[in-house]
């Protein structure tokens, strides 16, 4: 009976140990990052979230150039999607936040201290816009203007192009005699004028 006492304090004793070990290691990562640049600490756990990505990223299609899919190491280390959503690390350090940039301000589409999560939010994210891309690519062109009025609008450019085309051009002989007929009368107004100016001396003579 002693013995088998002995032995379940001695499992009892290693839980413990074990349960320290590992109480041991967190503080000793949290120490780390105060330690450490903090700086370091978000690009490696931003490069986490972009290896576990990769295969996704690796499946969007070659052509679809709306993605950026590229950490900044600046001094905050992002994950960018595209040029308005990004993944970014909260200021507790442990957080992935998951932001879009909009017109209204920066919404959080995202927020989780473990990589799948977030993973799962990105790939949702990219096939919700992989899906809106192509609706654009593939959609019909819809007439704002009723049809009848469209309908009266391309018949009467229709028949507005029709009769010009029908319309008979004037001749060369019909253009040269009009040429000849304002030509003489610009002579005999000039003519006119000259004998009015020089009336009274023309008048000695008669």
């Amino acid at each position: 009976m002693s013995e088998m006492r002995e032995k379940i304090k001695t499992a009892d004793n290693r839980h413990k140990l074990a349960d320290a070990i590992r109480g041991a290691q967190v503080a000793t990562a949290d120490r780390g990052d105060v330690v450490i640049d903090m700086k370091e600490a978000d690009l490696a756990r931003i490069e986490i979230l972009a290896q576990d990505l990769k295969a996704v990223f690796d499946e969007v299609p070659a052509d679809d150039l709306q993605w950026d899919f590229a950490v900044s190491t600046g001094l905050q280390p992002r994950l960018w999607i595209d040029a308005t959503s990004h993944v970014m690390m909260a200021r507790d350090r442990r957080t992935y936040r998951f932001v879009r940039d909009t017109r209204l301000g920066r919404i959080v589409l995202a927020e989780s201290t473990d990589v799948g999560p977030i993973s799962d939010a990105v790939t949702n994210y990219i096939a919700e816009r992989i899906v809106e891309r192509q609706k654009l690519m593939e959609g019909e062109r819809i007439s704002l203007r009723p049809a009848n009025v469209s309908m009266e609008s391309a018949e009467r450019r229709h028949s507005g192009t029709s009769s010009a085309s029908m319309a008979p051009r004037p001749s060369v002989f019909s253009n040269a005699v009009t040429i000849m007929t304002w030509f003489l009368i610009g002579a005999l107004a000039g003519a006119g004028a000259l004998l009015a100016f020089f009336w009274d001396r023309l008048a000695q003579f008669f």
